[in-house]
């Protein structure tokens, strides 16, 4: 196990916190320290004051770093201090009935109960979770923690996928029992909850898990379709597999990537967590129009999904929308379902010229680097009778092409003009706002991908055509 001490002090940000705080009396608890142990500096920080007043603590500590404080949850006495860099975030709480050997007994698990004094420079471990952190043992501290917050349940799924631990014996029972109550949290610490799980390395294994206690389905309805699908010519697996199998392949092709393509996956622009949680969310969800496109020939009864990735970017909204995820994160996971099988069309194409890659960088903009990670995803997960493996080496490497090219290409390519608004378009042709102006934008935009719109003259002499 690695020396903590020598592993904080080569956190800058939390030195500054600490010199900061001064001589108060506080403690690191619970991801932070455990991260720390296994040699990861992380951006949360959770922190434990017990003789400062938690909210007083965080606005000292916020204007002490020119930071930003937020209120999470006043009636539990809950702040936020976000620091200057925009990334690390100090969580401030005072400890459970003052007392902090007994807000350590109150935790979720015992590899995330471990305790830094700061002050005396000393781990306080009271429940063990050392010993679980090295033998990699997901423990829970007391059953009566699952009745006080039932979100534990879905956490115990998300350090699953972050650990590439295992349950305690009697944990998967204790799970099952309190899954019922999950349906009183709030739904977007459920949200939280699911995209972090998403983000972890064992993402695939966490989701096998959660449907196995009958919890996938829960939150991801479609699911019960999806089930429905049995393996083709071209995959080997049922199509529920098969969507478990992409995440865990999307894993192990980001593992691959260099440096300016894992750069731009862990950006997080998209929301809270990285590019990663919700491109792996897309994996998960890329076939869900799949059901509804079924069809099988009767003579070579082959499997047949037509338009299945149109029809899947088509349910994305109703599937997120209700666990709260953001439009732009719709936007995101519907943008690289509908094109999925883009890139690799594009890469197996015998007439890849310069100009159709440049359609495809266009079409797709910040969105290329995902997209042809889930096609080399999908593609290495699909590997039924029809498939050989030399088919699958050839695409492999084809979309890595692609990839490179998009990475050494892309600070070259200019985005294209906006040659006519919608309001410009009711001017010239006098129509009201009406659903088809929508329809003729998208095809003007379609007409210059392809290269056959280069000014405002011919947009105008298109769009005429079209009313």
């Amino acid at each position: 196990m690695i020396d903590l001490n020598k592993q904080l002090n080569k956190d800058l940000e939390l030195q500054k916190i600490i010199k900061a705080i001064g001589n108060q009396k506080f403690y690191i608890v619970g991801g932070y320290i455990r991260d720390a142990l296994r040699g990861k500096i992380s951006n949360d920080i959770d922190v434990i004051f017990e003789d400062t007043d938690a909210r007083q603590a965080a606005e000292k500590l916020s204007d002490e770093l020119n930071g930003h404080f937020v209120v999470l949850d006043e009636e539990n006495g809950i702040y936020r201090v976000v620091l200057d860099n925009k990334i690390t975030c100090v969580d401030i709480v005072n400890p459970v009935e003052n007392d902090i050997k007994k807000d350590i007994q109150r935790r979720d698990f015992t590899i995330n109960a471990i305790c830094y004094d700061v002050q005396n420079k000393e781990i306080l471990d009271l429940t063990g979770g050392i010993e679980d952190l090295k033998k990699n043992i997901i423990r829970p501290i007391d059953e009566k923690n699952f009745f006080d917050d039932p979100l534990r349940v879905l956490r115990a799924f998300r350090f699953l996928s972050s650990t590439g631990g295992e349950f305690s014996t009697e944990l998967p029972q204790m799970l099952k029992k309190y899954v019922p109550m999950l349906a009183n949290c709030a739904t977007e610490r459920v949200n939280c909850e699911l995209t972090k799980l998403f983000e972890g390395k064992n993402a695939h294994t966490a989701l096998a898990k959660l449907d196995e206690i009958g919890l996938l389905e829960t939150f991801f309805p479609v699911i019960k379709d999806i089930k429905k699908i049995p393996p083709n010519s071209h995959h080997h697996l049922p199509l529920f597999e098969h969507s478990l199998e992409t995440v865990r392949q999307a894993e192990n092709v980001i593992e691959t990537l260099n440096e300016k393509a894992l750069e731009h996956i862990l950006q997080t622009d998209i929301g809270q967590s990285s590019r990663k949680a919700y491109l792996k969310l897309a994996c998960f969800l890329h076939d869900i129009g799949k059901p509804s496109t079924w069809t099988i020939e009767p003579d070579t009864n082959r499997h047949r999904f037509i338009k299945h990735d149109e029809a899947g970017a088509e349910m994305v909204h109703d599937v997120l929308k209700p666990l709260k995820y953001s439009n732009k994160q719709i936007t995101y996971v519907k943008d690289l379902i509908r094109n999925h099988i883009y890139p690799a069309a594009l890469a197996g194409s015998d007439d890849a010229l310069p100009k159709a890659n440049l359609r495809f960088f266009r079409k797709l903009n910040d969105n290329v680097i995902d997209v042809i990670i889930l096609a080399q995803a999908d593609r290495l997960s699909a590997r039924g009778a029809d498939i050989t493996e030399k088919m699958i080496e050839d695409n492999i490497n084809s979309l890595n092409a692609l990839l490179q090219l998009y990475i050494e290409t892309k600070d070259e390519i200019k985005p294209l003009p906006k040659l006519l608004s919608g309001n410009e378009i009711m001017e010239l042709f006098h129509i009201p706002q009406l659903p088809k102006l929508g329809e003729v934008i998208k095809a003007l935009h379609e007409e210059q991908l392809n290269g056959n719109i280069k000014d405002k003259e011919e947009a105008i002499d298109f769009v005429k055509k079209l009313f």
